[in-house]
């Protein structure tokens, strides 16, 4: 819960400092409503979930205000933080300057870059290219100075496990975290024990920042949990495209047997109901404030 006088970056900082959390992805502003609903604390937004909605897939072809304009709708939706998946930062240095800007101004808690080249992939394809490690360096830097709430918080990915190995990674991860990176995201590690090195050799080197695992499904990491992380020292733990892929498949699933049996009587268990939606949605409060008998906070208004 947001307390009084602090802000979603400062709330999003504190939990990343103080334990693991699990971090859901949302596509959109209802799914993330159902995160906050569920009693997650913090949401993700993933480019390539966000690709995906706009039927293209994650190469980095979304722009700035593409990503700005959906993250924003997403952070705004909820009271709990948001972290967006910048890419590779749209550009250079002042490009990435500006995402800053950008996406604190939609409300964003904090932003993730990575040091692919930007005609990126997947983070858990092969064939991946990355940008030089002073250049990386550089963008990060100039995050980092762009902030106006210094608890906005620059998470810092490196593909270079599938590149140039889990020993230049943490190598790269090193550098980021002294050009200024507020927590550290080490991209497709391919074991347990490659999570466990990279966590006690950042440690070794004296770097006390967060680290972010994903969990992203049918890649090259095998799938570990919470608790595990925790235990090898790890904070968020992101499931980037969970609820997307869930939801494509329940949707494909219905679809076959809505067009096999021509009703979908049988999937009324499976669906979300009326009330529950309106709830969801606050549709009873939304229109008893339009016709004036609550206030903005959910309390009624006092008769004449």
């Amino acid at each position: 819960m947001e307390q009084k006088g602090q802000t979603k970056a400062s709330r999003l900082r504190e939990l990343l400092a103080t334990r693991t959390v699990g971090i859901p992805g949302a596509f959109n502003a209802l799914i993330a409503m159902q995160i906050e609903k569920a009693g997650y604390e913090t949401v993700y937004v993933s480019g390539a979930a966000l690709s995906a909605c706009r039927g293209i897939p994650d190469t980095g072809l979304l722009t700035l205000s593409d990503v700005a304009a959906e993250a924003g709708r997403i952070a705004q939706a909820v009271s709990i933080p948001a972290i967006v998946d910048a890419d590779t930062g749209y550009g250079g240095p002042m490009a990435v300057r500006e995402a800053v800007t950008s996406f604190e101004r939609a409300g964003l808690a904090g932003m993730q870059i990575e040091d692919q080249e930007m005609a990126k992939k997947c983070g858990h394809l092969s064939g991946k290219r990355l940008i030089p490690v002073a250049e990386m360096a550089s963008k990060i830097e100039e995050a980092a100075r762009a902030k106006i709430d210094r608890d906005f918080m620059i998470i810092a990915r490196t593909d270079a496990r599938g590149v140039e190995g889990l020993e230049a990674t943490i190598t790269r991860a090193a550098t980021y975290a002294e050009a200024g990176a507020d927590a550290l995201f080490p991209e497709a590690l391919e074991s347990a024990d490659e999570f466990q090195t990279f966590a006690k050799e950042v440690k070794k080197a004296g770097i006390a920042l967060p680290l972010i695992a994903n969990m992203t499904e049918f890649g090259k990491t095998p799938l570990l949990s919470c608790g595990e992380f925790e235990t090898m020292g790890y904070r968020g733990v992101l499931f980037p495209v969970t609820t997307l892929r869930t939801a494509l498949r329940a949707i494909g699933e219905l679809l076959a047997e809505l067009k096999l049996f021509g009703t979908q009587r049988d999937w009324l268990h499976h669906m979300m109901t009326r009330q529950e939606l309106y709830d969801l949605l606050r549709y009873t409060e939304s229109l008893e404030r339009r016709e004036g008998r609550m206030d903005g906070n959910g309390n009624e208004q006092a008769g004449d």
